[in-house]
């Protein structure tokens, strides 16, 4: 387990339980060491919940970021059956930051797509950390003028800082790209639900999550931008990222107030990364949910509905 650096404290208490157990597996003091272990969990368990009770936009950036929270592909393999993975845009090559193809959702067929960050060095790298390219967005593109010509429903599972900015990426259209999906997604006549399943960064979160609905898990973030950049822009200082992750209302709970999100997917205690199955089943609850709620609407009602969501968003009144 990865600690994040407001766990420092429940991480020594559950060091200590398991020092404990590892002296009464050696046969000493087996009785007593075994009770003392089990007051340690106690007060572990106790804690974790008074850490994750209420926790402040920065702290839920960094859980929205843990290395151990399920990405797109645990949700794709526990929540889809044959699923049939599509590559490349038909222009330039394939992009490992997007996963997406055919599948099956409660056994009925469906396209699913979604940003993919990798869950060690090796797989990281190879997804380029979810930060998509240009040929990442166009395959979106391609997948979702498929799933509007055979009439399947789309899901898409954002999980990114953002688009990849490289020197590439832009030569190639990167904005273009990005406009080119979130443009895409306003205009096909199938049912489009989306959830932001840890981090919604930017244009490229929104390209994927301009939909009919938007769920959240609950420690997840979405913004137009990171807090450190937001704070390198406006006070030329990275170091101030806990005070733009207040001032950029990125949480689902302020998101869900302002009308951005339709819904917010509680999380296990201590987040998804403590127990992935238990998110995972949440999330795919929900995207049921999102789905019946559109079943047998007409393409031109889908439309109106995803259009109309978007432009009143800007109508809320910001409450501090």
């Amino acid at each position: 387990m990865v600690y994040l650096d407001f766990e420092k404290p429940l991480a020594d208490i559950e060091g200590k339980a398991e020092e404990l157990r590892a002296m009464a597996q050696k046969g000493e003091g087996a009785v007593d060491v075994e009770k003392e272990a089990a007051a340690l969990d106690r007060k572990a368990s106790d804690l974790l919940k008074d850490l994750y009770k209420s926790l402040d936009p920065w702290r839920k950036t960094q859980v929205a970021r843990h290395p151990d929270r399920p990405h797109c592909r645990d949700y794709v393999e526990a929540l889809f059956t044959e699923y049939t993975p599509l590559a490349g845009d038909r222009a330039f090559g394939d992009d490992h930051a997007v996963m997406g193809g055919l599948a099956r959702f409660n056994d009925s067929p469906c396209v699913v797509i979604g940003h993919e960050k990798g869950h060690d060095t090796k797989t990281r790298i190879h997804h380029n950390f979810g930060m998509a390219r240009p040929e990442g967005y166009r395959k979106a593109i391609r997948l979702m003028d498929m799933a509007h010509r055979f009439g399947l429903p789309v899901v898409t599972l954002v999980d990114t800082p953002g688009a990849y900015p490289g020197k590439g990426a832009e030569e190639r259209g990167q904005s273009e790209a990005i406009a080119r999906c979130t443009q895409k997604c306003l205009e096909i006549g199938v049912p489009l639900v989306s959830v932001i399943i840890g981090e919604g960064g930017s244009g490229g979160a929104v390209a994927f999550a301009t939909a009919n609905r938007i769920a959240m898990l609950e420690h997840s973030i979405y913004s137009v931008i990171s807090p450190e950049g937001c704070a390198s822009i406006l006070w030329k200082d990275a170091e101030r990222m806990r005070e733009a992750a207040e001032a950029l209302r990125l949480t689902a709970q302020d998101l869900k107030k302002l009308g951005v999100i339709d819904c917010i997917i509680p999380e296990p205690v201590g987040g998804a990364q403590r127990d992935p199955q238990a998110a995972i089943a949440a999330v795919g609850k929900e995207i049921a949910a999102m789905l019946a709620d559109l079943e047998g609407c007409k393409p031109a009602d889908l439309i109106r509905d995803r259009r109309t969501k978007f432009l009143q968003m800007g109508s809320k009144s910001l409450v501090a």
